[in-house]
């Protein structure tokens, strides 16, 4: 077999075929982070399926979590797929899907009703009625772009990425906001949250500017992050309506098995229902 390796320009012409195919920013950028942290570890090496399986074994000698390998490997079986590579290609890790979530990472409502409190005490106008746009929406952080003087308008937003077309409702009260928000920061028409520059607001930035908040908030920082928002909004959505395949539509998801781990129960939410079953005597 050929021995194959990395080119200077492959990293490039993947990244411009991750743009073509609508990937987010995000996504993008983790893909790109993954590959080249892949290369650096060949070190000369060539590329292929026993080295690939190599680095999998070392990433989980070093303590990565398994959900964090497969989302690499997920980085560089793609960027295979799109060298013509197929042979390098590797398998995933199995794992049995989680029963419940990390209590350390579920964002409650109470906490999210204090991080926005915060954001307001802070003087972060816009952060906070960012957080509550994602959190009342469902949106994505890479559909933001979308939240725009004429959707606030409407009252709906028309998000059209990886191929897809939906439609997405912006409550009564968050048009209000918003509608007032652009009109504050004399904004006319177009993207409502932008930085000074008039760019729209990176994923990191808003990480960063939600991680500020949590001293004064007093909510822990594992809990504090965009997408928590949208997991949030899941779980009041499903608990109002209890229509799965409604909220995987509203969600943007093709799939209701993804849905349904947004919807895992609270560790302490497990306990609780143990005890319910009154099964010890």
């Amino acid at each position: 077999m050929e021995r194959i390796r990395f080119m200077p320009d492959n990293f490039a012409d993947f990244v411009r075929h991750l743009r073509r195919a609508e990937r987010g920013q995000g996504t993008i950028e983790n893909y790109l982070r993954h590959a080249r942290a892949f290369s650096l570890w060949l070190d000369g090496k060539p590329v292929t399926r026993e080295n690939a399986s190599a680095w999998k074994t070392h990433l989980l000698a070093k303590g990565y979590a398994s959900v964090s390998v497969n989302a690499m490997i997920s980085s560089l079986n793609a960027l295979f797929r799109f060298l013509g590579w197929e042979d390098c290609r590797i398998s995933f890790l199995k794992i049995q899907r989680k029963l419940f979530r990390d209590a350390n990472r579920e964002l409650s409502q109470t906490e999210y009703e204090r991080l926005i409190s915060a954001a307001h005490i802070s003087g972060k106008q816009r952060l906070a009625l960012l957080m509550e746009t994602i959190c009342a929406t469902g949106i994505r952080v890479s559909e933001l772009r979308f939240i725009t003087v004429q959707a606030a308008l409407l009252g709906r937003a028309e998000v059209a990425l990886k191929g897809k077309i939906r439609t997405i409702l912006i409550p009564s009260k968050l048009t209000k906001k918003l509608l007032k928000f652009a009109q504050e920061e004399k904004i006319a028409s177009g993207e409502i949250f932008l930085t000074r520059s008039g760019k729209g607001i990176s994923r990191r930035q808003i990480w960063a500017e939600m991680k500020a908040l949590c001293v004064e908030s007093h909510v822990k920082p594992s809990k504090v992050f965009p997408h928590n928002l949208r997991h949030l909004f899941a779980t009041v959505f499903y608990k109002a309506c209890k229509d799965i395949a409604r909220l995987a539509d509203v969600l943007g998801h093709s799939s209701i098995e993804t849905t349904r781990i947004y919807l895992t129960v609270s560790g302490v939410e497990q306990y609780k229902l143990l005890n319910r079953l009154r099964l010890v005597l």
